[in-house]
């Protein structure tokens, strides 16, 4: 059984994990005799989160692990009995053991109507969060550029134990390059990574011996040598070049770096600023790694974590490039410089800056707990059943939904530039490369004709009766794809402040309110395209859809790149572009959406961007959906 070849399936999430009106809502299901009535849900949010124009789909991983895992046991069961009313028909609860997700599509995900609306909030819960520490990721490592090391620790202010398992694994998948939590490492292959606090150097006063002071040789020939000894040594030396006595570098903060460094002679780092960075820190780290040098070892940086941290980072590269003159040793003048303490994309920008000494980074409570957008939004709202179209109207357009199971297209230039994002009914015929494709913009008069190069679908099959339709990527291949899907999008696109708009379209027969639908003027050309990506404006004003809350069907999940697996990014980032009509607010993923069927999962990570449309696809799965709730 999936569950029990993937004990990870279940820790991801259990089926209790949900809200109880979807149990009541089961219950009213059954009594009505719809239990199995086929159906299809679509998960997305409305708006791209942080004010940007792009969103990594994260998630997928943890969606396939838990609908392959999915089931109800006794003690389930047993708990649900207990709080539905007690006249309940036991019969149900027999219906409920017998349920699993062997037939459920994914984002969109398609299935009995009974087991798909459970499904909602624990789909929610997996990829929602994700999705926004693998975004905000995203952010902070276009600030950073490409250079700068990222790491993430922030582990000890996450929101519990679930929480930082979550965004350690999707700050990786976002750009940063390891994390300080250990368990993530092990489960989820995150590359891990740290060295001291400030406790394990206040913790020695100087007059600790170590139980074994000898270190041979970085070669592994000759005797061994007393490491304290011969930093002491050096400390005489470090002094008299600094200007300093040799009496003012705390003893027991150099006490700690010997130590350190004899357990770790090739990944020796200081810690400067327990108590002075200029008249202890640096010295004492400059005595022991130029002890270290003597013996073939090289220290592998210093850290800061209080101060002007990128003005102290400028001087402390000067001392290393002198010491390295004065002492003829040329990697010190190299030695990485990280920095950490609160660091968040304002503080980021300066330490990024051009001439910045700063090599790594240590990002804790800005990228685990998204301070700017705690939550990303996300819902999961039902599209069809039986076959037939479902929206919902509501008083309120920003939460109308779009109907009807749809598919989705990125159009691509001649020169590989993204030209557009195309939503059309499911059963539609796709768009072909190299033919005239009439699209409505959201929130345009008049359509427009597109006249793509290449047309890659968005939507991919994923898990299919239960079973994986093709490999789930790595993490680590997951993140290099949303990297580069982030690379594809324009600088306008990646912009953190006042993006620019990325487009997406629909189809003929998704532009118009399906209650008071209202076809376009006939005697109006539509404005083209051409594969360059240019609009020629028709002239003249056009007519508008009566209706103007529900201007564009598009939403609902869309598939992910074509070279993604999966909808959801646990495996494979997606990034996508989503547009939103002014009045219905959609977005339309990116890259990389993937989809199940026959009752299994159609993960297509809708997380899609909202009115400023942003980039397109990178990562995990995204899954398209409608704007409208």
């Amino acid at each position: 059984m999936a569950a029990e070849q993937d004990p990870e399936g279940r820790a991801a999430a259990r089926p209790l994990l949900t809200d109880l009106y979807q149990a009541t809502m089961a219950l009213g299901y059954w009594r009505a005799g719809r239990a199995r009535d086929a159906a299809e849900f679509e998960l997305f949010f409305r708006r791209c989160p942080f004010g940007g124009a792009f969103t990594l789909a994260a998630g997928l991983r943890d969606c396939v692990r838990f609908l392959r895992a999915f089931r109800l046991r006794d003690a389930d069961v047993q708990f649900l009995a207990s709080v539905l009313p007690p006249d309940t028909d036991p019969a149900f609860f027999e219906h409920l053991r017998a349920l699993d997700c062997s037939e459920v599509p994914l984002l969109q995900v398609s299935g009995p109507l009974l087991v798909v609306q459970l499904l909602e909030t624990p789909l929610l819960c997996l990829v929602s969060y994700a999705s926004l520490v693998a975004t905000n990721a995203a952010r902070l490592r276009l600030i950073a550029g490409p250079e700068k090391r990222l790491l993430e620790m922030g582990l000890r202010r996450a929101q519990g134990p679930d929480g930082g398992l979550t965004a350690s694994t999707y700050s990786y998948l976002g750009g940063f390059d390891s994390s300080s939590n250990v368990l993530a490492g092990q489960l989820r292959g995150v590359p891990v990574a740290g060295t001291l606090a400030h406790s394990f150097v206040t913790s020695f006063s100087g007059s600790e011996v170590p139980p074994d002071p000898m270190l041979v040789p970085a070669a592994g020939e000759g005797p061994g040598v007393d490491l304290a000894a011969k930093a002491q040594v050096w400390l005489e030396h470090v002094c008299a070049h600094l200007g300093l006595g040799v009496q003012e570098p705390h003893p027991g903060e150099r006490a700690a770096f010997v130590a350190y460094a004899l357990a770790f002679p090739r990944a020796f780092q200081g810690l400067l600023d327990s108590y002075s960075v200029w008249r202890s820190g640096l010295p004492n780290f400059l005595a022991v790694a130029l002890a270290l040098g003597e013996l073939g070892y090289r220290a592998v940086g210093v850290r800061l974590d209080s101060g002007d941290l990128l003005q102290q980072a400028q001087e402390i590269r000067k001392v290393f490039r002198a010491a390295s003159a004065q002492f003829q040793v040329p990697w010190l003048e190299s030695v990485p410089i990280a920095v950490s303490n609160n660091i968040d994309e304002e503080a980021l920008a300066r330490l990024a800056q051009e001439g910045s000494e700063v090599n790594v980074i240590g990002i804790g409570t800005s990228v685990v707990t998204c301070p700017q957008q705690p939550s990303l939004g996300g819902v999961y709202k039902l599209v069809a059943v039986g076959g037939q179209p479902r929206m919902k109207l509501t008083e309120d357009p920003e939460k109308q939904t779009l109907p009807g199971s749809k598919a989705a297209f990125r159009l691509l230039g001649s020169d590989g530039s993204l030209l557009m994002d195309v939503l059309q009914l499911a059963e539609e015929p796709a768009p072909q490369a190299g033919q005239e494709l009439r699209v409505w913009p959201p929130g345009a008069q008049e359509p427009c004709t597109v006249r793509p190069a290449q047309v890659e679908p968005l939507l991919r099959l994923c898990l299919q009766q239960g079973q994986l339709c093709e490999p789930l990527p790595s993490l680590a291949e997951s993140r290099a794809l949303a990297q580069l899907s982030l690379s594809q999008l324009s600088p306008e696109h990646r912009r953190l402040r006042s993006p620019a708009q990325y487009q997406v379209g629909g189809r003929p027969a998704l532009s118009f309110c399906p209650v008071c639908p209202r076809p376009p003027p006939a005697h109006r050309s539509p404005p083209l395209l051409p594969a360059g990506g240019t609009v020629r404006e028709a002239a003249g004003p056009g007519e508008q859809s009566a209706c103007r809350a529900v201007p564009l069907r598009l939403a609902a999940g869309l598939p992910g790149n074509n070279t993604n697996h999966s909808f959801l990014p646990t495996a494979c980032p997606v990034l996508f572009v989503s547009s939103v009509h002014p009045a219905h607010r959609l977005g339309l993923p990116g890259w990389g959406w993937a989809g199940v069927r026959n009752l299994s999962l159609r993960e297509q990570e809708d997380l899609h961007p909202n009115e400023s449309t942003g980039p397109a696809g990178v990562g995990d799965s995204p899954v398209l959906k409608p704007e409208g709730q």
